[in-house]
């Protein structure tokens, strides 16, 4: 056949042959492939007559003669000339003629057609060319369109147009007999020749289409890759709607032998075709015939067969098959329809393999199909009945050998049944049993699984609609079969079937134990466990029970949920045979654990790793000996296994470059290791109080884990979590602790939320590029092993580290922080264990008859094994651990009592890695530097003070040399608080470095962050004499001159801001705060300036009392010239200066203490006195002369102290000769006579200011009025203590106290407490105290008979002590009484008894600064296990043999770290009161400074002193110019000189000249502050060494150097003239 118009245009090469064809043939033969739409034909294109023969090559002209023909009636004329052509022209006339009087038909219908017809019906032979027969076929179609014509012309002209014809023209002669039939409407003249035609012409289109289709697919592709349709497609498509018309319209005509051969003919398509729309068009011919008219009954079955296959296995067909089938089946033929149906599946025989007849599997897939689709449809609708009788024979019949693809057609069939249109079963099943169909169900699954996939050759149909993967995903076995379970599963949890029926699906379901979804193993455990079905009260429990092992929980590919329950169902029955072990015999507990243990290793989920291993613990708790060494053994299994897998990934990974891998978070999803590993603790932590021997071996265990850097890391990490908590009491018994107080170090190391927000911020705020080695560091997302061990980086001095920008830290993986709220996995026993020791102390004791047994846990080996962790390197995450969690431990001392070998080897690796700066470096993106790890270390070797009984004189020796080596940049501070302990604890190896030390501070005095605590560090050793018995004065000098560079950067300070304020405000740089760092105003990098001040003046102080009485005078002039020089070298006369230097001028020469008035002198004793006050310096001067007696009391009152004597003046006798006239006799016969006059002043003349006095009447003493303004002042100076006095809470914490009022109420503190009490203070009476009580009640004891005092020369320290106040509970149940005295107080000091650690806010108050907390070390034992230690302590006078304490500082939020002990510090009892007492004076003062730092400064006792003086001055006394302006820091100078004996007109005539004031006055304030403390780095120990006769000529760069030609009163510029005034050692 021809193409139709358009054929040479792009075809698209087919996608498949052999489809159908191939599945009616082998059913694996090659796609269907869907049939190209058809296209419409161009319409040919309709021009004139005139035109076609004007365009032929002998075209007559118009001009020419036209041959007449003969007339024919019913032509009209100007178409006459057309006919003539056609019937007699050239075959190119005819040609033209023939297209011309086509459309003049069409248009004009012409009357003499049949003329037409004859003259033109031979030009659509075969033999003529194209251009003839097209002509030919479209008059001749133009004809038969025309009028109506007889039946006889009708079959004239079928003849004509079935005759042969070209192939080429076969769609113009169907097109034609379509306008002859119109459309199949009208087969009059050839009904009964019409079928016979349309079944051959039926083939014969296919086959012409198949060929075409070859042809098409070799190379007609368009870019696209789509079939472009043939010619013989659109034909083939047209004549099957024309066939599908004429058996609509004229079935009537058909015969049954001419239906049956269209139907042979159409089945022979469906079996050969691989286009789809060739199957459609044959099911929609199929379709008409089942219509309108019937299939003969002797094509039913092939009909059926070939409908049913089609249904089974082209889904996009599935509905048209459908529609077809169903015709038939509520037909006449729908009982043997069924009937057919199921013959296929009760007679059919499957073969095996190869000798399977594939026809056979089609067949039978095909009834399946059908079938299923029959299920669901009601007989109400037409539809027969199915019979589940002989549907379940034949399933049963086929199931037995059934290849895979028709097993899951079986279990699509019996999902039908299960699956009703109402959600519920068919009603087939509704009174049946199941088990016939479980049964077929259960066959099919194992034949299949059995066969092992060798019977899916026929198993898979390939369409154009649906890849194999559809295919797969919707027929498989296992799918089907899973459907079906859930189904199942479904109707049992819904209660939709009998007890009956469902102990059937449940058996079922044991049955289908390998396809079972997880949804439906749950509902089986649940059953189980429901029925207890594994207990040995069922027959068969052994099955059920091995069921749940094996198939659920062994089975890895079960969700964790499924394992987790069979687990819960084993859990179950093992209790159970537990507790009736004589039931079944202890065989059966192993056996049922057992096969869990040797599986174990192998287990890959983590979460049921986890329940099995609390199902183990729990186990192991009650267990045998053997059976606790297997789960011991499985638990090691786990752990090696993780250990191998580790391995394996890191080998077969590329190694990263030499950069630290970064561990900065917590993993989400931990190891295996680590579940294992806190089955470890678990079982530790319940066996320690029950089972010694157990407890040992799993202590053993983790101590393993954690020394192993093969090990994973959250797994020796959960170790060391139990085994950093491990602590003992003072009888050694072993105990858990929960509270390890590490915040502290690891905020040091970012560890706390806290630390870790607060360096973020930094480094946001200050953002620094990263270097390359940064960026290319490996970021470790795995919790597996890490291989960076051992990486100690650049061996340089950690110190060196401070010029290099600190790195930003990065939020990586941080496997552990603080606060850890998981860190055990189950609260410890509150209560030390009755059978684990610390170590065993022989006491004598007969232990056998007496307890349970007991066991020294090898602590040794855990300290072994953290030895070797330093030696050899552990990966980041177990160092940091080890760093913050160490000290905790080893501050308490039973646990490591027996091993002072290790003790002592802990202390030489520390000292080593400190001197040789050896130790670990932490990785770069953790943003730590090696000061950081220095930190922590030397924090662990402070605590280590506390073993010094293990250690030679030489080992002392050598940890102080390591804090000395440490006093650089970072670890400076650290290592100062260190040495501090070490004045108590290692006093002679502290004296023996002392020196050094001191040398060490001033060389890093310029430090920041350092300056309060060497200043703190050089308060407290002021108070032990001991260390520095032997020191001279260039030692001394190293002290003074520390102080003095310390006053000197606070003056710098006070200048900076001064000259900042002065100068226009400049535009802050980026990064830079905008408020300058102000005295009052702390920067975050910057001390307290007022602190420091302070400080500086109090170590200055206690310092010259520490210096021998001889040589104190040749210290004065050295220390005044620093003291009243100011940074630029001009004149400083601060108040705290000249208190300073008037407290040096009282003990310069005396160690007497203040003397004051002697109540006994007065009137009634002496007579009438007389008295006259002065202001004379820096003093208030009174004389009380006796008239009667001749005695006078001199008293003088100071700033720093008061002075009183008693004198007589006694006259010496003259010569003998004779009194002249008028005289006094009196005078010269004795050396004192009653009666004589003497008036105060003569006194002041006589003893304290002869002639001649100072010109400055500024300067000469002051008389004072006697009036009761005076006395008003007087009586206020004397309420100022020549003391600073502090006051200090303590606070008793008995056993479990841990609310305020509990706490309070305690009357009594232990013998520890006592003894800690006594050596803090003399205990003083309260009633009639003459001293400032600091509050206490002096008059009613309302606060007590008696308190602690404390007092030297300059300090005072009244403590509140609770426990010595009265506690009236039925009065004052909350004890406010008491809370008003410790709430007021800045510092308190708690002794903490009670086991548990002290919270901050247990005593809520605002103004609660400090708490210095002492805790035992070991904490106090519970009741239960304290009658033995309180015997023990009876015997051995009260005290445990282990008097060592924790002392911690724990300051309110904001505050500074101001102590030696904010990081915990093992103090001994005989050291104790004395390191807290100089705590608690340091902490006192510094909250006085920081409570005044916005509003001021704090002012002590003796400037208000001299205020008072001052104040009477300035009323009293003549008035000069005004003073140079106040100091802004320590305080202003006073109104005339205070006390200096200089004029205060040389304060005036100092005068800068002109060039000089506009130098100073535009000198930046940056250059002020370059000058000054931070960056003059002279030696102190070169500049105190100078001695007072060079000081003129020798000056240290701590000083600037001052212009003296411009100010010379007295040959001395201003300051030199004010420290000449002030330096008394010159005249005395």
């Amino acid at each position: 056949m021809s193409p139709s118009p358009g054929d040479d245009s792009h075809s698209h090469q087919a996608r498949g042959t052999g489809g159908l064809a191939g599945v009616f043939k082998g059913l694996t033969g090659s796609k269907l492939t869907k049939s190209p739409p058809p296209t419409s034909q161009p319409p040919t294109p309709i021009t004139t007559i005139s035109q076609q023969l004007s365009d032929r090559p002998d075209a007559v002209s118009p001009t020419q003669p036209t041959p007449v023909a003969p007339a024919i009636r019913g032509i009209p004329q100007d178409q006459l000339e057309l006919f003539n052509r056609l019937r007699s022209g050239t075959i190119n006339e005819r040609v033209d003629a023939a297209g011309s009087l086509r459309y003049a038909i069409s248009d004009y219908p012409l009357d003499p057609i049949r003329e037409v017809w004859f003259a033109g019906k031979d030009l659509i032979d075969s033999a003529k060319h194209t251009d003839a027969r097209v002509a030919g076929w479209g008059l001749l179609t133009a004809c038969v369109k025309a009028t109506p014509s007889t039946d006889r012309e009708r079959h004239e002209y079928f003849q004509t147009l079935t005759a042969p014809a070209n192939p080429e023209d076969f769609h113009l002669q169907l097109a034609a007999i379509v306008d002859l039939t119109n459309h199949g409407r009208n087969v009059a003249g050839f009904a009964d020749e019409i079928f016979p035609l349309l079944t051959s012409w039926l083939y014969e289109a296919y086959i012409a289409v198949r060929s075409a289709r070859r042809h098409a697919r070799g190379g007609n592709k368009t870019t696209k890759g789509k079939i472009v349709p043939t010619g013989e497609d659109n034909n083939f498509s047209q004549l099957f709607a024309f066939v599908k018309d004429v058996i609509k319209f004229n079935f009537k005509h058909a015969s049954d032998a001419v239906v049956g051969r269209l139907m042979d003919n159409l089945l022979r398509i469906c079996m050969n075709t691989s286009v789809e729309e060739d199957l459609r068009s044959c099911i929609n011919v199929i379709d008409a015939l089942v219509t309108f008219g019937s299939i003969p009954n002797g094509k039913l079955k092939d009909c059926m067969q070939v409908l049913s296959s089609i249904h089974c296995l082209v889904p996009s067909l599935q509905k048209d098959s459908w529609h077809t089938i169903s015709d038939i089946c509520k037909s006449h033929h729908g009982q043997s329809t069924m009937r057919l149906l199921l013959d296929v599946l009760r007679t059919v025989s499957m073969g095996a393999g190869k000798e399977r007849n594939k026809d056979t599997v089609r067949e039978v897939r095909g009834a399946l199909s059908v079938l299923k689709k029959l299920l669901s449809k009601s007989t109400e609708k037409g539809y027969p009945a199915v019979p589940l009788a002989l549907l379940l024979d034949g399933l049963a019949n086929i199931s037995a050998s059934a290849p895979a693809r028709i097993a899951a057609d079986v279990l699509k069939l019996v999902n039908s049944l299960f699956e009703g249109s109402d959600g519920k079963v068919s009603p087939l099943l509704a009174e049946e049993h199941w088990e016939p169909i479980f049964s077929v169900v259960v066959q099919c699954v194992e034949k299949a699984t059995s066969s092992g996939g060798a019977d899916m050759d026929g198993a898979s149909i390939k369409t154009v609609s649906t890849t194999n993967d559809d295919l797969e995903s919707d027929d498989n076995i296992s799918n089907q079969a899973r459907i079906l379970v859930t189904r199942v599963e479904q109707l049992v949890a819904q209660n939709q079937s009998d007890s009956v029926q469902r102990e059937q699906c449940i058996h079922f379901f044991t049955q289908m134990r390998h396809a079972l979804p997880d949804s439906t193993a749950m509902l089986v455990l649940e059953h189980f466990k429901t029925y207890q079905s594994c207990l040995p009260s069922q027959v068969d429990w052994k099955e059920s029970l091995q069921l749940v092992v094996k198939e659920f929980y062994l089975d890895q590919d079960r969700p964790p949920l499924v394992r987790l329950r069979a687990l819960e169902v084993i859990v179950e029955t093992y209790n159970f045979l537990t507790l009736v072990p004589d039931l079944v015999g202890e065989t059966a507990v192993g056996g049922l654990i057992e096969p869990i243990l040797s599986k174990m290793g192998e287990e890959l989920d983590t979460l049921v790793l986890q329940d099995t291993v609390d199902f183990l613990v729990n186990g192991a708790e009650t267990s045998t000996v053997p059976i606790f060494d297997k789960i011991m053994e499985a638990f090691k299994s786990v752990v090696s296994s993780d250990m191998d897998r580790a391995r394996l990934a890191y080998a077969s990974t590329p190694k990263p470059e030499a950069h630290p891998i970064d561990q900065s978070g917590y993993l989400a999803n931990q190891s295996l290791s680590n579940v294992v590993v806190r089955g470890y603790v678990q079982t530790f932590i319940r066996a320690m109080n029950r089972d010694a021997s157990k407890s040992t071996k799993v202590f053993n265990a983790l101590v393993r884990v954690a020394g192993s850097n093969a090990c994973e890391i959250d797994a020796r990490l959960t170790a060391m979590k139990l085994l950093f908590r491990i602590r003992a009491d003072s009888d050694h018994h072993i105990y858990l602790t929960t509270h390890t107080e590490t915040e502290a170090l690891a905020a040091s190391l970012y560890r706390t939320e806290a630390s870790l927000a607060r360096k973020l911020a930094e480094d946001a705020a200050q953002p620094q590029r990263l270097s390359r080695a940064d960026h290319a560091a490996v970021s470790r997302t795995s919790r597996g092993i890490s291989f960076t061990q051992g990486q100690t980086g650049d061996r340089g001095h950690p110190g060196r580290s401070n010029h290099t920008p600190k790195p930003a830290v990065h939020q990586g993986l941080r496997l552990w922080s603080l606060p850890e709220l998981d860190a055990l996995p189950e609260e410890p026993p509150s209560e030390p264990s009755p059978r684990l020791l610390s170590c065993r102390k022989d006491t004598g004791e007969d232990t056998k008859s007496q307890g349970p047994s007991k066991t020294v846990l090898n602590i040794s080996s855990w300290l072994k094994a953290l030895l070797n962790l330093f030696h050899e390197g552990c990966d980041w995450e177990i160092y940091s651990f080890i760093l913050v969690h160490l000290p905790s431990q080893l501050c308490n001392q039973p646990v490591f009592e027996s091993d002072g070998f290790h003790i002592q080897e802990l202390r030489q690796v520390l000292c080593e890695m400190l001197r040789m700066n050896s130790f670990q470096e932490p990785p770069s993106s953790s943003g730590l530097r090696r000061p950081d790890v220095a930190n922590c270390l030397f924090h662990a070797l402070a605590i280590t003070l506390s073993y010094h009984r293990y250690f030679q004189k030489q080992d002392e020796d050598e940890i102080v040399r390591t804090f000395i080596a440490g006093i650089t940049d970072k670890t400076a501070k650290t290592c100062i608080h260190a040495l501090s302990v070490c004045c108590h604890e290692l006093s002679s190896s502290v004296s023996k470095a002392l020196v050094t030390i001191l040398q060490k501070m001033s060389m890093v005095i310029t430090q920041p962050l350092v300056a309060m605590h060497i200043l703190e560090f050089l308060a407290c050793l002021s108070r032990l004499p001991a260390l520095y018995a032997n020191f001279r004065e260039e030692e001394f000098r190293i002290v003074f001159g520390i102080c003095f560079r310390y006053l000197q950067y606070v003056r710098d300070k006070k200048h900076s801001a001064r000259n900042s304020h002065a100068s226009e405000p400049s535009t802050p740089s980026a990064g830079s705060g905008s408020q300058l760092d102000l005295p009052g105003h702390q920067s975050s990098t910057d001390d307290l300036p007022q602190y420091v001040y302070a400080l500086a003046y109090h170590v200055i102080t206690f310092w010259f009392l520490a210096v021998k009485m001889p040589d104190r005078p040749n210290l004065v002039g050295w220390i005044a010239k620093n003291l009243f020089t100011d940074v630029d070298g001009t004149a400083s006369n601060e108040e705290q200066a000249q208190v300073t230097l008037d407290f040096m001028q009282r003990v310069a020469y005396s160690d007497a203490s203040d003397s004051a008035e002697d109540p006994l002198f007065n009137e009634q004793l002496f007579g009438d006195l007389h008295r006259k006050r002065w202001i004379i310096g820096n003093s208030i001067v009174t004389i009380k002369q006796s008239k009667e007696t001749g005695w006078a009391e001199i008293t003088r009152r100071y700033p720093s102290g008061t002075s009183s004597f008693a004198v007589r003046v006694e006259f010496a006798p003259l010569p003998a000769p004779q009194a002249p006239e008028g005289s006094d006799s009196a005078l010269w016969n004795g050396r004192f006579q009653q009666g004589v006059t003497i008036a105060p002043s003569h006194l002041l003349i006589q003893l304290v200011c002869p002639m001649p006095q100072i010109y400055d009447p500024t300067l000469r003493p002051i008389p004072l009025a006697d009036e009761d303004a005076v006395e008003r002042a007087i009586r206020t100076f004397d309420r100022n203590s020549t003391v600073d006095g502090h006051k200090v809470g303590v606070i008793y914490i008995g056993e479990g106290q841990t609310k305020e009022s509990e706490i309070l109420a305690n009357t009594i503190g232990g013998p520890a407490y006592l003894e800690f009490l006594r050596g803090l203070g003399v205990l003083t009476e309260l009633k009639g105290a003459t001293f400032n009580t600091q509050g206490l009640d002096r008059e009613n004891d309302i606060d007590g008979r008696y308190t602690y005092c404390w007092r030297d020369r300059v300090t005072e320290i009244v403590f509140h002590v609770t426990t010595m106040m009265p506690t009236r509970l039925e009065n004052d149940p909350q004890c406010v009484m008491k809370k008003r005295h410790i709430g007021n107080d800045f510092v308190n000091i708690i002794f903490n008894d009670s086991g548990l650690p002290f919270k901050f806010d247990t005593f809520p108050s605002q103004f609660n600064y400090v708490y210095i907390v002492i805790t035992p070390t070991p904490s106090r034992p519970p009741v239960a296990l304290r009658e033995n230690c309180t015997a023990k302590q009876e015997e051995s006078g009260g005290l445990s043999s282990s008097p060592f304490f924790m002392v911690q500082v724990m300051s309110q939020q904001g505050f500074p770290e101001i102590s030696p002990a904010a990081e915990p510090k093992i103090i001994s009892l005989k050291a104790l009161p004395n390191f807290v007492r100089l705590l608690a004076l340091n902490a006192s003062v510094f909250s006085h400074v920081w409570a005044n730092r916005e509003g001021g400064e704090h002012v002590g006792s003796w400037r208000n002193r001299l205020r008072e003086i001052n104040r009477l001055r300035e009323r009293y006394g003549p008035k000069v110019a005004p003073s140079p302006p106040p100091s802004s820091v320590g305080g202003s100078t006073t109104a005339g000189v205070g006390g200096s004996n200089i004029p205060a007109g040389l304060y005036m005539t100092q005068i800068q000249s002109p060039v000089q004031q506009g130098n100073e006055s535009s000198r930046p304030a940056s250059s002020i502050i370059r000058d000054s403390l931070y960056n003059r780095r002279s030696s102190v120990a070169t500049f105190v060494t100078s001695t007072s006769a060079d000081q003129a000529s020798h000056r240290s760069s701590m000083l600037s150097t001052a212009t003296t030609d411009n100010t010379e009163i007295f040959q001395l510029n201003g300051a030199d003239a004010l420290v000449d005034s002030v330096d008394f050692s010159k005249w005395t």
